[in-house]
């Protein structure tokens, strides 16, 4: 009956970067709990990535339906504080924007409906543990357009549920489902 509540993570590996950009600047391989998608029911998705190098992660300002958090920890484990990064994240957009320097263990909570980036890993010099947690069965943001804001989702490579066949392609059926069913 629980069994659905148990899921084992699968090694992933960076399958898009910009062009002209390093594939290298991150550890492979990641692992991610893409929520609803591996447990029916979730309201959550974490990723769990360690920069070896500097890297523009998130350029576009966008928002969410949910709370995210945003943790930045050295990953030189066991000690978690042996951070030597500078990371430059923005909350906010327009005239109320606020850029934030994090050069130490830090965790960022985005309030539903706030936007927030760019997230730029402008120096590494020491790995850095980096986590993204959002509150909703399935990352995706909302993103401005001239032709009004369009809600973008993205799974990541993983297949879907419902035809293994295939990569999931963000249709979001999964988000409906019950770890009972």
């Amino acid at each position: 009956m629980y069994e659905k509540l148990v899921f084992e993570f699968p090694e992933e590996y960076n399958e898009v970067v910009a062009d002209g950009d390093d594939p290298g600047f991150v550890v492979k391989p990641q692992a991610y709990f893409r929520g609803a998608s591996q447990i029916p029911g979730s309201k959550f998705n974490v990723g769990f990535q360690i920069f070896v190098k500097p890297f523009f992660l998130d350029r576009i300002p966008h928002r969410h339906n949910e709370d995210e958090y945003l943790i930045f920890l050295g990953g030189t484990f066991p000690n978690v504080f042996d951070f030597d990064a500078e990371i430059e994240f923005t909350i906010g957009k327009g005239e109320d924007a606020e850029k934030f320097v994090i050069t130490k263990p830090t965790i960022v909570r985005v309030p539903a409906g706030v936007y927030h980036c760019p997230l730029h890993f402008k120096r590494v010099d020491k790995p850095v543990f980096f986590q993204a947690a959002l509150m909703e069965g399935m990352f995706g943001g909302i993103y401005d357009t001239p032709d009004g804001p369009v809600e973008m989702r993205y799974n990541g490579p993983v297949p879907c549920k419902y035809d293994e066949a295939k990569k999931c392609d963000a249709c979001g059926k999964c988000l409906e489902e019950d770890w009972r069913s």
